[in-house]
């Protein structure tokens, strides 16, 4: 009797997941979420009491209900319990606070909660980011420094890449959530170029050649990354391999600008980022229009063969 009052208070003193084995039928086995609530709801059965004085056989009756109680079809929330070990729609039994016996929120209607598309998030946030920093590097209206790119860099084709990148990863899709967190990485780490209490455009003040050469070398790393994501959209769309090949080419040719630090050569780099830009506008838009909300869509040659 000790050690089986002692295992009731162990069970009653927090919330858990409590299950009946790993054997047996599919019915057996599920798991059942104690809550606070559902231990001690039924006041009249401890009297009002405290954790302490419920009896081990209720405790056990709301933890650990028997094969019999899980077979019966009379009370339907054990029968949903049944239906879910025995492999039912999860989203049936998904409710505003997770649990199927959560009755926390009454009004709210049962629903599945799902992750949107992060993907046009993470193309307008490149796209927006390339399309002004190409300006800068055609010399629209005579710009020459691009200094005011460190802001955007940093909160758009950084942070907001970041996030599209992390979401990407939590819906299970790798090819996204590695493209935008590297480039989310790479606008955070371009704009901290130039912003001067880093101190790496002063290193380089008394030596602009020097400067020019290591910004070529890193745009080459960019270009070869580039590449692999490249290769890696070959059974994704047209319109995806489209913005990823300009890109990739963007860089080998920004690269080249700033290796032979020919201006001409930049700003040829400048325009294929400008296509850049707008072929990920193009793909995002597609990724916004939906059956469900929009009365158009936009193609974009699907390559999976599906």
């Amino acid at each position: 009797m000790g050690n089986s009052s002692s295992r009731c208070r162990a069970v009653a003193a927090s919330p858990r997941i409590y299950g009946q084995g790993a054997t047996g039928n599919a019915q057996g086995m599920y798991i059942r979420a104690v809550t606070w609530r559902q231990l001690f709801s039924h006041s009249s059965i401890a009297g009002g009491s405290t954790s302490s004085h419920l009896p081990c056989s209720t405790l056990q009756h709301h933890i650990s209900p028997t094969m019999s109680e899980t077979n019966g079809a009379s009370n339907p929330e054990l029968k949903q319990q049944a239906e879910y070990s025995s492999g039912a729609a999860v989203s049936r039994f998904i409710t505003p606070g997770g649990n199927p016996l959560d009755t926390s929120q009454p009004a709210f209607p049962v629903f599945h909660r799902k992750f949107g598309n992060p993907a046009p998030l993470g193309l307008l946030s490149f796209g927006g980011t390339t399309l002004v920093l190409s300006f800068f590097n055609y010399q629209v209206r005579g710009i020459t420094h691009p200094n005011v790119i460190v802001g955007l860099a940093l909160a758009l084709g950084g942070v907001a890449q970041m996030i599209s990148g992390i979401e990407e990863w939590a819906t299970g899709n790798t090819f996204g959530g590695s493209a935008f967190t590297i480039y989310g990485a790479f606008w955070l780490s371009f704009g901290y170029i130039f912003v001067p209490s880093s101190g790496i455009l002063k290193a380089y003040e008394n030596d602009p050649h020097q400067l020019q050469s290591a910004l070529g070398i890193y745009l080459v790393m960019w270009g070869i990354l580039t590449f692999i994501f490249l290769i890696a959209t070959h059974r994704s769309s047209v319109a995806l391999v489209v913005v990823f090949f300009l890109l990739d080419v963007t860089f080998w040719v920004l690269a080249a600008g700033h290796l032979t630090e020919k201006l001409n050569v930049t700003k040829a780099g400048g325009i294929l980022g400008i296509l850049t830009a707008f072929a990920a506008f193009y793909t995002a838009l597609a990724g916004l229009l939906t059956k469900d909300t929009s009365y158009f869509l936009l193609p974009v040659g699907d390559l999976s063969g599906n």
